[in-house]
């Protein structure tokens, strides 16, 4: 057998099994966290980012359909809902704070869902998307499973809604910070809240690796965007179409 034959039967075996998939996504995310970090933690060098460009490569590389790739990587799909249940932990211990607080967090929510809705829906409409595409993009402010389920409910594209609601946090994440050093906000509840709001779980696990405070207001923000606007887009849809 020549060697070429060899490293092809190699190929066919570790293609086929979980942890070669499983090993390319960890080992992805490691590189655009080292990259991160080489970059004294710039957010436009965001390791999601780096970790999708690099995982897609080898994927198109090697002509691997999504469908075979996920099958190897579903196990870390399937610990994303216990990481995220896992968030209840941080915000309990700071439950007292979030209480303070209890009024803005309202009135904010109540605000940034209608608006995000509305100036998804409105700009759509002005580039005369398709109806099937303004409403794949409208969920595209929370975070992806439940984007995705709302998605589907209104008529939209499940998976294309994935698509947008990661680029909406990658971009959220990546350019969250001067938004907000603009505006000279720096108190932290704020500033995780913003995110949590703006760019759901990338801009979650973002706050929280900057600021605990700012990770817990951010996972906050994040349950409740997905809450209300479950609750808004049926409600603003009905009066806008």
């Amino acid at each position: 057998m020549s060697k070429e034959d060899k490293l092809y039967k190699i190929w066919v075996y570790l293609q086929a099994e979980p942890l070669f998939w499983i090993t390319l996504t960890l080992g992805a995310f490691l590189v655009g966290d080292y990259l991160y970090k080489k970059s004294k933690l710039n957010p436009l060098v965001n390791p999601v980012a780096i970790s999708i460009l690099i995982v897609s490569t080898v994927l198109l590389t090697l002509d691997v359909s999504y469908d075979r790739y996920f099958n190897g990587a579903k196990f870390i799909h399937f610990m994303l809902g216990p990481a995220t249940v896992a968030l209840a932990i941080p915000i309990y211990e700071k439950k007292d704070l979030i209480f303070k607080e209890i009024k803005p967090i309202i009135f904010s929510i109540l605000f940034a869902i209608p608006f995000a809705i509305l100036i998804t829906y409105y700009l759509a409409s002005f580039f005369n998307l398709d109806k099937e595409i303004i409403l794949t993009m409208i969920p595209r402010n929370v975070t992806a499973p439940i984007a995705m389920g709302i998605a589907e409910l209104i008529g939209g594209i499940p998976s294309l809604t994935a698509i947008i609601t990661i680029i909406t946090g990658i971009v959220g994440a990546s350019l969250g910070t001067f938004a907000l050093n603009i505006f000279k906000i720096k108190d932290m509840s704020a500033r995780g809240f913003g995110f949590g709001v703006a760019s759901h779980g990338i801009g979650t696990a973002r706050a929280m690796s900057k600021n605990k405070t700012a990770g817990v207001f951010a996972a906050l923000a994040m349950g409740l965007s997905g809450i209300a606007t479950s609750i808004f887009v049926i409600i603003i849809l009905k009066i806008v179409i």
